[in-house]
């Protein structure tokens, strides 16, 4: 069988979940990656309602959506960041408080613990659960970056200085990957500008300051890697057994006319002068065909998540036709030699 196609429902949280679970399965989606903003997924009310997971499950059972992830990338930002007022507009009040910077800090590495827990007891909820599941459990989310200011090394930016980032980094996510770990949790990074792993260099580099924890991996997602220039095809094949969970997002680049480049001038998403920007699935320059041959050849069987954004498409009928294009882009692979109808016994 081919992989569940999924919507990740972090664009769409201006919808209560009642209406977008039946949209969702309207435009043709076999389930949905459930972010924690919105009414889609609330941490703590997982934790201090034992109704609360029942009833989502409910909700979604009613509309033939299946889950295999849920998602805290807002609040997992705050983590390691350089906190100022822009993150106060994304996180819970309770994360944000009085807005102290180590204080809003503390607190989201405390809810990400929480999130950690919560999707437990919410894939413990799932109707027809097993022992164990058919997909791992999964929380993807950012990690945010102390090091991020210093993409461009001016001033002078020595390795020693970004090795007390990635410190930084271990430091505060080394303890919520045990509760993780405690909690039989994968965290799905994705690999992302403004996180501590934005490209195939940050991202082993990350994995090594987290000691290889068996918990961390990533959430993958070629979008944030092809207009940088990064191989998102060898990213699948050099991270083979960190792929915890998949992103079908298409972006294109080498557009614009000139006057923005890669950092984006400070334009917004859509402009025209833009040199990348997010498109609808199969409108822009990933090649999903080798994203699918790669993923195949990985073993990788969990869902392919649509995250969809395109500032020029109408938003219900962009989520219908990336469905539609994900299911014709992915196939089963081969469960044997092409050429072993050949063999003699």
């Amino acid at each position: 069988m081919s992989r569940s196609v999924t919507l990740f429902t972090g664009q769409w949280a201006d919808l209560p979940l009642v209406e977008l679970a039946p949209l969702s399965k309207q435009m043709g989606y076999d389930g949905v990656e459930l972010a924690c903003w919105g009414d889609h997924f609330d941490v703590q009310a997982a934790l201090k309602n034992p109704s609360y997971v029942q009833e989502k499950w409910a909700l979604l059972s009613q509309h033939g959506l299946e889950c295999y992830a849920i998602s805290n990338h807002l609040v997992g930002q705050a983590v390691c960041d350089r906190i100022d007022e822009r993150h106060q507009a994304i996180l819970p009040p309770r994360v944000w408080g009085d807005g102290d910077p180590e204080g809003v800090r503390q607190r989201a590495a405390t809810e990400m613990k929480d999130t950690a827990k919560a999707a437990r007891l919410f894939f413990n909820a799932k109707p027809g659960r097993g022992d164990s599941d058919d997909f791992p459990v999964v929380v993807n989310g950012f990690t945010g970056s102390s090091i991020w200011h210093a993409l461009y090394a001016f001033p002078p930016t020595s390795q020693a200085y970004l090795d007390k980032g990635f410190a930084d980094f271990a430091d505060r996510w080394l303890p919520i990957l045990e509760v993780f770990d405690a909690e039989n949790v994968n965290f799905g990074l994705e690999v992302h500008p403004t996180e501590i792993a934005f490209d195939i260099a940050s991202a082993s580099r990350a994995l090594k300051a987290v000691k290889h924890h068996k918990r961390f991996g990533f959430n993958y997602d070629p979008s944030h890697l092809g207009y940088q220039g990064v191989d998102y095809v060898k990213f699948i094949r050099q991270f083979a057994e960190r792929i915890y969970h998949v992103h079908m997002k298409d972006a294109w680049w080498d557009r614009g006319d000139g006057t923005a480049g890669v950092f984006g001038g400070h334009t917004d998403f859509g402009d025209a002068a833009r040199y990348w920007d997010f498109r609808s699935m199969g409108r822009g320059d990933i090649d999903f065909e080798d994203i699918i041959v790669a993923l195949n050849d990985i073993g990788y069987a969990g869902p392919l998540s649509v995250e969809w954004e395109d500032s020029r498409m109408d938003r219900v009928h962009g989520g219908a036709e990336a469905a539609d294009f994900v299911r014709q882009i992915d196939f089963p692979p081969n469960q044997a030699a092409f050429d072993a109808a050949f063999e003699r016994k």
